[in-house]
């Protein structure tokens, strides 16, 4: 029999009147056997996440050695869930246990990650299904990083005792027994494990939108849906800012050619997105998929003359930035010319003036200059390297609109082209773009 993995995010587990809803969706398939839970998010506008108000009971902790008091509200949220679902276990018993072991064990990473043990433990109750907590099953390694086949085999045999189950996203064990968390969206992440371990047929990731748009909907009203798209072009476009799923979510299925399929928990019966295999990918007849961006890059421009011949050119620039501990983004060159692409946040004036030094040290640049204030837009489709013409197309809808392009980047693989444009064009330029590839 087929097994679907279902992830639930935030907004789906945010109150009593949704969390029925999911379970609708999962009684509607056979199929749905595995369910992988964030923690409760807003239910209404001004609303707290549960793991901003966790994020505050760490912070009173640390400041007045107890966090009572910011931990009143989460237990308040999840027993008015309890109440509407007119559940009659010991609820209370369970929050009881986590507030004690919070206070023992003084970490925020724990603290943290007590919203999706305690939503964990309140859906599988509802749901009648075994509840697997991810502190035996997710494991990282002493560098922070996932211990994919431990995690893999451990997760495939808890679920094999039952064949379904619950398990609580975002965090598991390093190898001292200490939690630790993914990122923020990281639940993504651990139903991308789980799908692996279990060699899903489908990863169902459900949320609060119906999948991928071809554009930011807060810059072009109603932008065209994507209905499907490879692997890789999601992996463009999520690090570029559209951010319906976390990026490194694709790690853990792609190898096993797991697809992907984003759903709409407040509209279950829109299509979606579909993100597939890139051999499995069949091109929709766009020439672009989606266009996405974004602000707030420094661009450190280098030019020497006969840059090219000189041998480790770049790996002592490069020495240079990461000397500062500072990750570059993108590398546009040309044969005597060099654009380092960072992200300004990572940048302070102190930072920015050794990595300048540095580069003059190491490479004895002719020109260096900096260039602040900089968004990138990417424009991203397998469908454009088929298509004659497409970066004529893109730069004419580009200076139509009067803006004037500051760098291009564009792959080898041709799936993307990346301009930067001034951060005050960015949301010209993107509908400029949208006009041209979707408009008419």
């Amino acid at each position: 029999m087929s097994v679907k993995v279902c992830k639930f995010g935030g907004t789906s587990m945010a109150d009593a009147n949704i969390i029925r809803k999911v379970k609708d969706i999962i009684e509607s398939d056979e199929a749905r056997r595995i369910i992988v839970v964030s923690a409760p998010g807003k239910r209404f506008s001004g609303d707290k996440k549960i793991t901003d108000l966790l994020f505050e009971c760490h912070k009173e902790l640390v400041r007045e050695g107890t966090c009572k008091k910011s931990f009143s509200a989460v237990r308040a949220r999840f027993l008015d869930i309890v109440k509407q679902l007119e559940l009659t276990f010991d609820f209370d018993a369970v929050l009881e246990d986590t507030f004690v072991r919070i206070e023992k064990e003084k970490s925020e990473q724990f603290t943290v990650s007590r919203g999706e043990y305690l939503c964990g433990k309140l859906i599988a109750e509802y749901f009648c299904l075994p509840f697997i907590d991810a502190e035996g099953t997710v494991f990282f390694n002493a560098d922070g990083t996932l211990d994919a086949e431990k995690s893999y085999k451990a997760v495939s045999s808890a679920v094999s005792k039952t064949g379904k189950g619950v398990i609580p996203g975002f965090y598991g064990v390093d190898e001292e027994g200490r939690i630790r968390t993914f990122s923020r969206g990281g639940s993504d992440i651990s139903g991308a494990i789980v799908a692996r371990a279990v060699n899903a047929s489908l990863y169902e990731n459900w949320t609060d939108v119906s999948g991928f748009l071809a554009c930011d909907p807060h810059l072009v009203d109603s932008p065209a849906p994507i209905e499907a798209l490879s692997y890789k072009e999601l992996r463009e476009l999520s690090y570029m800012g559209a951010n319906v799923l976390h990026s490194e979510s694709i790690f853990p299925v792609r190898k096993a050619n797991i697809p992907i399929q984003i759903k709409n928990t407040f509209r279950p019966d829109d299509v979606g997105t579909t993100i597939v295999p890139t051999s499995r990918y069949m091109p929709n007849g766009r020439t672009v998929t989606g266009i996405a961006g974004k602000k707030n890059f420094t661009v450190i421009y280098i030019e020497k003359s006969l840059m090219n011949s000189e041998i480790g050119f770049a790996r002592r620039v490069l020495s240079a930035v990461e000397a500062e501990n500072v990750s570059v983004e993108h590398i546009p060159t040309g044969i005597d010319t060099m654009s380092l692409l960072i992200e300004s946040s990572e940048l302070n004036e102190l930072k920015l003036s050794r990595i300048l030094e540095g580069i003059k040290c190491e490479v004895e640049p002719d020109i260096i200059r900096v260039m602040e204030n900089i968004a990138l837009i990417a424009t991203v489709g397998h469908g454009m390297s088929s298509s004659v013409g497409t970066s004529a197309r893109l730069f004419k809808a580009i200076a139509a609109a009067e803006i004037n392009i500051k760098l291009i980047d564009m792959g080898s693989s041709e799936l993307n082209i990346v301009v930067g444009v001034k951060n005050a064009d960015y949301e010209r330029c993107i509908k400029a773009i949208y006009g041209e590839f979707f408009v008419g």
